[in-house]
């Protein structure tokens, strides 16, 4: 009988006696033992070579891999031999998988964490697992890699020292108006992801409340019909309308808002604003917009929101 099982770590899984491998440029490469944990793998957004020898060793040498769709990452695994098991973790299936995978670092083995694409926690179920692993004492540890967001303000073009990233807007035009209202002050560029069917409609939406600020929208980055197009948000709303709903992943990014013209149109009196605006907008979207284009303080403009009405009704 033999004996190679004596030395093993208590609940790892070894799927053969022979050292986990995979392979890259066409040359066989034997991956490096991990640690037992939670791995966070960055994979590729498009293009297959965007990987990482290390994220390659990781997933080759895991016990396991976490995927939120399995098969979709199959062909990133067989692309690069890799035959690690793979365990189906999404949205739908979350709250009965966890329990299942923190057994299994509490057994000592080592998992790797990936998204469909991309960084894993952005815009997807992984946030739940990775907080109940550090709240449960377990190693967390990343192996970092292409993103998206990124990606995708390296190539719009627009100032990068400060952003912020807000994932999917609202599906529902009122929701996403008043999503927008919301960070329409924020310092900093603005990202956001979109599917292809609603980026003519979110465009047309952000140029209505944020007005016609530059913009950038990245289709299909690192793949082969990548494309970026920029411009003020009005005109990359009406060429999307025109053209009609585009193919492939979409990430749009906003520049943030412009402290100098704000200034300049400071002389503006807040009445002036809020006449113009109460015609088109209820009296909290006005006093939203009000209060986002001359950072006075939301006190003060409603106030003078509720006097404008006032007035209006009694003509």
């Amino acid at each position: 009988m033999s004996d190679t099982g004596k030395n093993r770590p208590r609940g790892r899984i070894m799927r053969e006696d022979a050292p986990a491998r995979f392979t890259a440029f066409g040359l066989a490469a034997e991956a490096e033992p991990v640690a037992p944990g939670l791995h966070i793998v960055a994979t590729p957004i498009g293009n297959l070579k965007d990987i990482t020898f290390r994220a390659l060793s990781t997933l080759a040498a895991a016990d396991a891999i976490i995927a939120e769709d399995t098969r979709v990452t199959r062909v990133l695994l067989a692309h690069y031999g890799i035959t690690t098991p793979l365990l189906n973790y999404h949205e739908h299936n979350a709250a009965q998988m966890r329990p299942k995978i923190m057994k299994r670092l509490a057994e000592g083995q080592a998992l790797a964490l990936v998204s469909d694409a991309g960084t894993p926690l952005v815009s997807d179920p992984g946030h739940k697992l990775v907080d109940e692993a550090l709240a449960r004492g377990f190693r967390v540890t990343a192996a970092p890699g292409p993103s998206a967001v990124l990606t995708g303000l390296v190539l719009s073009g627009l100032p990068m020292d400060a952003f912020f990233f807000g994932g999917f807007l609202p599906t529902k035009s009122a929701a996403r108006k008043h999503r927008l209202l919301e960070l329409a002050a924020t310092p900093g560029t603005l990202v956001f992801f979109e599917s292809p069917q609603r980026v003519a409609d979110m465009l047309a939406d952000a140029a209505e409340v944020l007005g016609d600020r530059p913009a950038a929208v990245g289709r299909e980055l690192t793949k082969m019909f990548e494309e970026v197009r920029r411009g003020p948000l009005g005109e990359l709303a009406a060429r999307y309308a025109a053209e009609g709903p585009p193919k492939g992943e979409i990430v749009v990014i906003i520049g943030g808002p412009d402290r100098a013209r704000v200034a300049a149109e400071a002389s503006a009196t807040v009445d002036d604003r809020l006449r113009a605006l109460l015609g088109a907008h209820s009296l909290k979207e006005a006093v939203a917009l009000v209060t986002a284009q001359t950072g006075l303080p939301r006190k003060e403009v409603y106030a003078r929101a509720l006097l404008l009405a006032r007035d209006q009704d009694g003509e």
